[in-house]
């Protein structure tokens, strides 16, 4: 074991795509994984889905910003991701999306259709001249919810992360700060 490496560190194999796909739990290490990916290509576009909409979540945010440099812009959208995309791959850089769970909640919270926004975001996917990494955390490996609202949002994540999943060309799933390559 590499007592030096720091939990989510870049292994030499690991690589982007076109389309990549970062799945795990809380706190699993998804967000530095996809990080040190896109610092590898020499930095790029954080498109960033959450809102701070209480202290616990300004806390988040702020870790999320202090750990990304110079290399990096951001660009803030919570809703119109596929336009977002459209716009940040102008850039010609990679795009690290963070993430599709929260850009779920979101359409949720607002009531916007989730299949309409989704099948916009597949459509996107494609066009996109340059590499994007979406991080999604995957919601469906515990306890099942008691409430419906709760079981719907475990039920959509599911579908979405399967949906996106299909069009990436790799899919890594992080475990205690360790990528795991599904596809």
């Amino acid at each position: 074991m590499d007592r030096d490496r720091v939990a989510g560190d870049k292994p030499a194999a690991v690589q982007i795509s076109p389309i990549t796909l970062v799945l795990g739990g809380a706190r699993s290490g998804k967000s530095r994984f996809a990080e040190r990916l896109v610092e590898a290509a020499g930095g790029g576009v954080y498109l960033a889905t959450g809102e701070a909409r209480d202290s616990e979540m300004e806390a988040r945010i702020a870790e999320h910003r202090a750990r990304r440099g110079a290399g990096w812009a951001t660009v803030e959208e919570p809703i119109e991701l596929a336009a977002a995309l459209r716009e940040a791959a102008g850039a010609g850089r990679p795009i690290l999306v963070d993430c599709l769970t929260l850009w779920l909640s979101n359409l949720m919270l607002a009531e916007i259709d989730i299949e309409t926004k989704t099948a916009e975001l597949l459509t996107t996917m494609p066009q996109l001249a340059t590499p994007v990494i979406f991080i999604a955390n995957e919601v469906g490996l515990s306890i099942v919810p008691d409430n419906r609202l709760a079981r719907r949002f475990r039920d959509e994540a599911g579908i979405l992360n399967q949906r996106i999943a299909e069009a990436a060309s790799l899919v890594y799933f992080i475990a205690a700060g360790l990528p795991l390559t599904l596809k």
